[in-house]
């Protein structure tokens, strides 16, 4: 072999000894590098660089979902406050529409009392009352009470914002226990339950009972019937006036008015009138509750 191929050859394989020596080393490789090249401290720092990386990494990971998780947090809070807010305001409604209830309750009963007072007169007019009108000719406008016995209005507050309340979850309710409480006894408690649906339910019975007797009894005894006009109570009132079933009927409903459903609404009404001030003061104390981004500043 010429001395230059000898040559040539030398060159070519400290070429690729020192390409091998540059190709990169995986972490293991950097951890633990060749028996001949081992070195502790080396060993060590390595570790600890893997190591830092890795609980800087945990800890990164970790605090990212603790944000994210107390965001959440305070975001349905704020939810929570808004809509206790909203059912605040509602509830300022509902008184106004309890007194406006009772109101109209007050102006009933009185008619119903005077028509029960003058069930036996003998009078052709005992079934025609009337309230002055100055639109009315003479200024009074002339009606049938009885008349109006299928008329009927179901005490039904507002309850949009409760509704949207009503929604949420377990958890959002736990959020304020004590506004919550307070909030689901106003709206669901036994008190306006009755008053929705107890009274409700008598109503229809006693009207459901009104329309049977007219269709089953009336139509078969008077030549016709027409209970809105007030020619029909002045033309058949002595036969009305024999049908004590009605009376009876009728009386049930005033008491029901009368002793149940007025003495209750006034109950109701200073229930919402006091429960709103609690209200009011709880829900302003977690509205002056501080917060730095989502932490709470005691």
């Amino acid at each position: 072999m010429s001395e230059n191929k000898f040559k040539f050859k030398i060159k070519f394989c400290k070429f690729n000894v020192m390409n091998k020596h540059k190709e990169p080393k995986s972490w293991i490789v950097k951890l633990f590098p060749s028996v001949n090249q081992f070195n502790s401290k080396i060993f060590s720092n390595n570790t600890k660089k893997i190591i830092l990386n890795a609980v800087a990494l945990f800890i990164v990971v970790t605090f990212t979902f603790y944000v994210e998780s107390v965001g959440d947090e305070y975001k349905n809070r704020e939810k929570y406050l808004n809509i206790s807010k909203k059912i605040l305001s509602e509830l300022y409604l509902i008184s106004d529409y309890t007194d406006l209830y009772i109101s109209q309750t007050d102006n009933l009963l009185p008619m119903y009392e005077k028509q029960i007072d003058r069930w036996d007169n003998d009078n052709d007019s005992i079934f025609i009352d009337h309230f002055k009108n100055k639109n009315a000719p003479n200024g009074k406008y002339y009606y049938a009470p009885l008349g109006l016995f299928t008329n009927t209005k179901v005490y039904n507050p507002p309850r949009i914002e409760y509704k949207t309340f009503s929604k949420g979850t377990q958890d959002f309710f736990l959020i304020n226990s004590e506004i919550s409480n307070r909030i689901f006894e106003l709206y669901e408690g036994s008190d306006i339950q009755y008053l929705s649906k107890e009274t409700a339910k008598n109503e229809e019975k006693y009207i459901n009972q009104f329309i049977d007797r007219v269709e089953k009894k009336w139509i078969e005894d008077l030549p016709s019937v027409d209970t809105e006009s007030k020619e029909f109570w002045i033309k058949n009132r002595k036969y009305i006036q024999n049908d004590k079933f009605l009376k009876h009927l009728f009386k049930k409903r005033y008491d029901l008015w009368r002793f149940i459903v007025k003495d209750q609404l006034s109950y109701q009404n200073e229930i919402i009138k006091k429960e709103i001030k609690s209200l009011d003061s709880v829900v302003q104390l977690m509205n002056d509750e501080s917060y730095f981004f989502y932490w709470k500043i005691d």
